[in-house]
């Protein structure tokens, strides 16, 4: 850690200097999130560098809140988790987000879009439950996009498991969701719902899947809480 700090004995001051340094916190949802490694990692907090994201990691572990393992079955690769210690942190991570999520205005929000953030979300927390119990793929297209970031597919197996493609997986695609990228985001972030947006919508494919893209959705873990509307 920086030996830049607030020079206090409070228990809260020596906490942020900890926790509050850029990016940490957002790095420590990622990881409470589930990822582990270092390229998901990067997939979680995109616009963080790798080489700020490999120091941030070596400052956590440093701090006791992160431990660094070795992946016995593939050699030179590690896996990070959290300790004890950073356990704790995830119920003030939680508070945060949801303190953003009811008093921060969406509109402030809905400027920092994000395809691959939003589909890797969506990708962790979509619901297998609902869809047909086989492989099903989704491609979402954002209209709005560069040609370069318009496609994105989701691959769910029959077991539940979810993939998120950049290219053309190769198989039939089930459902073509086309609608531009903050209509999306607005739903992920539960400011709004697919039906109060239908007009910005077009489906075509399955309709058992279409009409029930509410519930299968991968929504923020914070979509819970009331949003400040603007």
């Amino acid at each position: 850690m920086s030996n830049a700090g607030y020079k206090q004995f409070c228990p809260l001051a020596m906490a942020a200097e900890v926790l509050c340094t850029r990016w940490t916190m957002v790095l420590l949802r990622e990881m409470i999130a589930g990822s582990t490694r270092f390229n998901d990692l990067r997939r979680g907090v995109p616009k963080m560098s790798p080489t700020l994201l490999s120091q941030r990691l070596k400052d956590l572990e440093a701090a006791g809140i992160v431990e660094k393992t070795p992946v016995p079955s593939e050699r030179g690769v590690f896996e990070y988790r959290l300790t004890d210690a950073g356990q704790d942190v995830r119920e003030v991570v939680i508070s945060m987000g949801m303190w953003g999520q009811k008093w921060v205005e969406s509109s402030l929000s809905l400027r920092n879009l994000d395809p691959s953030l939003l589909m890797w979300d969506m990708r962790r927390n979509l619901n297998p439950d609902p869809l047909p119990k086989q492989r099903v793929v989704i491609q979402f297209i954002y209209h709005d996009l560069p040609s370069t970031k318009q496609n994105w597919w989701l691959v769910i197996e029959a077991a539940g498991d979810v993939d998120l493609c950049w290219a053309d997986p190769g198989f039939d695609v089930d459902l073509f969701v086309t609608t531009d990228l903050r209509t999306m985001t607005a739903i992920w972030m539960g400011v709004t719902n697919v039906a109060a947006q239908a007009d910005k919508f077009e489906f075509s494919g399955a309709l058992e899947i279409s009409d029930s893209i509410q519930t299968w959705l991968g929504l923020s873990p914070f979509a819970i809480q009331r949003k400040l509307i603007a």
